[in-house]
């Protein structure tokens, strides 16, 4: 393209050459013109030919440079987009499998859900009988009391306390002596009651009306006062007896014990008074182990009065011991003494002695022993020798 934008510059600016210097001739003007256009329209086809295979061959080239970098451009487009291709299939297979994983934890968290609800379901029908039996035995009287008292005893044994031997529970039903009797090693006695005030509070707790409440709460007072006034009798509190100068009155119920001491402090101000402590659950453990640990001392403190006693025993023995081995080596002395006597000087005297038979026998002839000492017929004469 270059080369036919020079060319054509080149053939006007000889045209423009040739008008400057003859165009003071028209004549020659004329024939320089037609030869000119004849040597143009010779010559322009071939340059047209020219310039259009080289604006062809330019353009394939242009093209082709285009082209194969379009072809490389495609090529590693192509190549990000198989990576990017393979990152997603792998994102796409972890998520499947996390989205896999998940949905397995949650089938078992539902199951699990399932599985709770439904102990969750059995354990309130179970609270639902357990709850209605409760009612049933708290409207009762007579099993508000057993229910009391087994409840004490369980402390009781909770505590440590041995039944028939720390503690003693009342045989049969009702009666004026207290439901337990606790013992201490010196057989002193605190004995235990166990009252449960309800019906009144219930009463009182199930109604809206302000004055039945008012009324309720009334009566609960007075019911409390008159479980006060059955522990003051001379079966509960009688130290001539051997027992302590109070009572416990046991509340087997948390939440009637810290009712009466929160809303009515005059009760439990008047009962201590009247020498009557009120327990509740917590309370009344407190207080048996406070017991247990009272018992166990004096019993250690016994124990060792008994050890020290031994001790002294022992100690009156070992001086008696002491004055008989005293003795005994005396006596043991003695013998030594008299062994060695015997072991030295009489036996060196008897040694002495038998030295002095040997020398004189040594002079004594045979015949000399038979004249003084005649033989048995038929016997040796070696045979009867002295020596």
């Amino acid at each position: 393209m270059e080369l036919v934008i020079a060319l054509i510059g080149g053939l006007v600016l000889g045209i423009g050459i040739f008008y400057f210097f003859f165009k003071g001739n028209n004549r020659q003007q004329e024939e320089i013109s037609e030869t000119i256009s004849q040597k143009l329209n010779e010559i322009m086809p071939n340059i047209l030919s020219q310039a259009n295979e080289s604006l062809v061959r330019m353009a394939d080239q242009k093209l082709g440079a285009e082209s194969n970098k379009t072809r490389i451009d495609l090529e590693n487009k192509r190549s990000e987009i198989e990576r990017l291709v393979k990152v997603i299939q792998e994102d796409l297979k972890s998520s499947k499998k996390e989205l896999e994983v998940s949905e397995r934890e949650r089938i078992n968290s539902f199951s699990a859900l399932k599985n709770s609800l439904d102990e969750y379901k059995k354990i309130t029908e179970q609270l639902s009988v357990s709850t209605e039996n409760l009612k049933k035995v708290l409207s009762n009287n007579q099993l508000r009391g057993q229910f009391g008292e087994q409840v004490a005893e369980d402390l009781l044994k909770m505590a440590g306390f041995v039944p028939g031997e720390t503690y003693t529970r009342q045989d049969g039903e009702g009666g004026s002596r207290p439901d337990f009797t606790i013992y201490f090693p010196d057989k002193t006695k605190i004995n235990v009651d166990a009252k449960f005030p309800y019906s009144s509070l219930q009463k009182m707790t199930e109604t809206d009306d302000t004055d039945l409440k008012s009324k309720h709460m009334k009566q609960f007072e007075v019911d409390v006062k008159e479980k006060i006034k059955q522990v003051t009798t001379r079966e509960y509190i009688n130290p001539e007896e051997r027992t302590v100068d109070f009572v416990i009155l046991f509340i087997p119920n948390e939440m009637i014990f810290s009712f009466i001491y929160d809303k009515m402090p005059h009760i439990w101000q008047d009962a201590l008074e009247k020498k009557v402590v009120f327990a509740g659950p917590f309370s009344f453990t407190a207080i048996l182990r406070m017991v247990k640990q009272a018992y166990d001392n004096f019993r250690i403190q016994e124990n060792i009065y008994k050890i020290v006693g031994h001790v002294q025993s022992v100690e009156r023995e070992f001086d008696k011991f002491t004055g008989e081995f005293d003795k005994v080596g005396i006596k043991i002395q003695q013998l030594q003494k008299q062994y060695s006597d015997v072991s030295t000087t009489r036996v060196n005297q008897m040694k002495r002695k038998m030295d002095l038979v040997k020398l004189e026998g040594g002079s004594v002839k045979d015949k000399d022993i038979k004249e003084i000492v005649p033989l048995p017929e038929g016997s040796n004469s070696s045979q009867g020798s002295l020596l």
